[in-house]
């Protein structure tokens, strides 16, 4: 299956090492800063038949990619997502988020059904070993009736992160803390709940970066159609250092806890049902990752790969994103209004938000 890659920054080599894993045959890589491709080459010394393009439309028409991966800037996916469905009939593999805008995903939703093609959001920690398993018993309502559940993301990001690229923390370019960096924990929350919301009320502020636009500290209070209710805090300003990622799961036959630097970790498992040993659990369902990106983007491929071939939707599909894209979009909406909101929303983009700090 010929793949291309588009966007060489600092999520790239994830999506390089899958397709290499998957035996993928990367055709092309294209970024708009030419360095950054040839240093993706000799990194993983690609073959000399990969070609380098500065330009994605052109690698478009010349390569004709059948699986096109996009990990730029948050607010360029939407687009580059159209073009590649409008000018390739490519598949498509989107980093988080899936776009700025409802509307823009609603767009990418709608275009991906009236051509054929799949699109994957790439939430890749919903393949993390522990998430399986905590899924697993999700599916297998070992719960019973869910409680509520929360997700923490506290972690760090200094000057030298924001500045090394100039449209992080920007509303038009990527949102704040909630929308880049607790994305997938929020994703992973919505998704153990119900999926469905009712309500969501949120606050956020800028309490420690005052160099980007948007927001470094969030906190939320969700209320799930099931009756089940969700917190959510995240925050890049932890000292000195990335602390934790966690997801709790409470309901009324079972308590879990996946933690960890980007929740790899069953740090706790209780069930009424007695169908498992905790401790073995936890032993079985460990992973010791390098960073946060975890080990998810290698399953992630195998699986957009089988989909295509087997003509399903992948395990995280485009409706998956746009939820996850939903719910940051509310949190922001309710800080900016002092007020609870509704779900679903409507049209809600990054950029209402702009001039909030």
């Amino acid at each position: 299956m010929k793949y291309a890659l588009i966007g060489c920054g600092r999520i790239s080599p994830n999506h390089i090492a899958a397709a290499q894993y998957n035996h993928l045959e990367i055709v092309a890589i294209c970024d708009i800063v030419e360095h950054n491709t040839k240093d993706k080459i000799l990194k993983f010394k690609l073959p000399k038949s990969v070609k380098c393009y500065t330009d994605y439309r052109e690698m478009l028409k010349k390569e004709k990619p059948e699986l096109v991966a996009i990990a730029t800037e948050s607010g360029k996916h939407a687009q580059i997502a159209l073009d590649c469905m409008a000018l390739g009939h490519a598949h498509i593999i989107i980093e988080k988020p899936i776009a700025l805008s409802l509307e823009d995903a609603d767009k990418i939703i709608a275009m991906s059904e009236k051509i054929g093609v799949k699109v994957c959001a790439c939430h890749q920690n919903r393949f993390n070993k522990s998430i399986q398993k905590i899924r697993e018993a999700i599916e297998m309502e070992r719960f019973g009736k869910m409680l509520h559940g929360t997700a923490h993301i506290r972690w760090a990001r200094d000057y030298e992160y924001y500045s090394r690229a100039k449209w992080r923390g920007t509303w038009e370019q990527d949102g704040g803390a909630l929308m880049n960096q607790c994305i997938h924990n929020i994703d992973l929350l919505r998704w153990m709940m119900g999926d469905e919301i009712e309500s969501v009320v949120g606050m956020t502020d800028r309490l420690k970066h005052d160099y980007i636009e948007a927001e470094d500290l969030g906190i939320a209070l969700i209320k799930f159609k099931n009756g089940s209710y969700g917190i959510v805090e995240g925050t890049t300003n932890v000292y000195p250092k990335n602390l934790e990622e966690t997801l709790y799961l409470f309901g009324e036959k079972g308590t879990v806890k996946a933690g960890g630097t980007s929740v790899n970790i069953i740090e706790e498992w209780s069930f009424t049902d007695m169908l498992d040993d905790p401790d073995e659990v936890k032993r079985q369902f460990h992973e010791n990752p390098p960073n946060v990106y975890g080990y998810g983007h290698a399953p992630l491929y195998e699986d957009v790969i089988q989909a295509i071939n087997e003509d399903r939707k992948p395990y995280i599909d485009a409706e998956a994103g746009k939820r996850a894209l939903e719910l940051v979009l509310a949190i922001y909406k309710s800080a900016a209004e002092k007020n609870i909101i509704q779900l679903p929303l409507d049209k809600c983009a990054s950029m209402d938000f702009k001039g909030r700090f």
